[in-house]
């Protein structure tokens, strides 16, 4: 997904929360103009920018898309992430560079790992379903990996924790046990929790890692703090345990992992570390004749989405937090 504005970051100030918590609130933001496909965009905040290595974070629906196009992100480059896409309902056609063409369907993981440079659409297929529900987020790829060959993986089986009325599909990473086959490059999580009616249960965490939850369908009491769809609950670190409970049937998003060290450049689709880098990939993209570093999309049936303009002042790089 393009973040489709030169600046991602969301504006909006944090709210008040408990002590050791803060709540982000979202932005929202139309994926392709006024009329686009809205979706409430809740990383990179205007206080926090990242939760272990998760830089971005979208959620959107559920949309009605009934006399819509859906979802129509046409072809777009990204360097140094990778793009976790998630459904609650609904389906999204994915094509690449590398040839890649795959529908994914909710409870099925889409990984496209950018690397040194990779390029791809997203779209409603023909035939789908009327709700389409879910969040698109990235991960920041360290120093040290960050230029590696661009990738895409499908995963339509992942580890699932079950205790009580708890059940969490383990996206990313590693989760009271659990091991997601995805491939990740700094240690982190990324899960979806289901809690039935009636629950109150404990989770095991990490204390090495930072968290944070964002409720997707439903209200969530999450550590004695009720959480409604919309914002992002920041945790922080130090936890062994998280607490959840739910009056009916709730959907969460637990996102997470070692707290992030390396200042980075996020411009557009882009994570870099310096002016210089966001400047040669966006030249690239812009200059692409018969594909060069990022490839050629086939089989959208639509236009390139054109880099924005550089601004007038240099790009900085800048830490996890404000």
């Amino acid at each position: 997904m393009s973040s489709l504005e030169a600046d991602p970051e969301v504006p909006a100030p944090a709210s008040s929360a408990p002590a050791g918590t803060e709540v982000l609130e979202g932005a929202p933001v139309a994926l392709g103009g006024p009329r686009g496909l809205e979706v409430t965009r809740t990383l990179p905040n205007k206080h926090r920018r990242m939760v272990g290595a998760w830089c971005f974070l979208d959620a959107y629906g559920p949309h009605d898309l009934g006399g819509s196009a859906g979802m129509r992100v046409g072809p777009h480059p990204h360097i140094g992430l990778q793009t976790v896409s998630w459904l609650v309902s609904g389906e999204i056609l994915h094509r690449d560079s590398l040839g890649s063409l795959r529908e994914v369907r909710p409870g099925q993981l889409n990984l496209m790992t950018a690397g040194r440079g990779i390029s791809h659409s997203e779209e409603t297929p023909d035939k789908h379903s009327a709700l389409l529900q879910g969040v698109q987020l990235w991960v920041a790829l360290p120093s040290s990996d960050r230029e590696v060959g661009p990738s895409f993986a499908h995963h339509a089986d992942l580890p699932v924790v079950t205790t009580g009325g708890l059940t969490a599909t383990v996206l990313m990473g590693e989760l009271a046990g659990a091991v997601s086959p995805a491939t990740c490059y700094s240690p982190l999580v990324g899960a979806e929790i289901t809690l039935a009616a009636g629950t109150d249960e404990t989770l095991p965490l990490r204390p090495d890692f930072e968290y944070a939850v964002l409720t997707l369908d439903g209200a969530a009491g999450v550590e004695g703090t009720t959480l409604e769809p919309g914002p992002l609950l920041y945790l922080g670190d130090g936890r062994s345990q998280l607490r959840l409970s739910a009056a009916a049937t709730t959907r969460l998003m637990l996102i997470g992992g070692e707290p992030f060290g390396e200042e980075i450049v996020m411009w557009w689709n882009f994570v870099g570390r310096d002016h210089e880098e966001i400047v040669a990939a966006r030249e690239a993209w812009e200059s692409r004749a018969d594909g060069g570093r990022f490839g050629q999309v086939r089989g959208y049936a639509g236009p390139d989405i054109p880099a924005p303009p550089m601004p007038i002042t240099r790009l900085v790089a800048r830490g996890r937090t404000r």
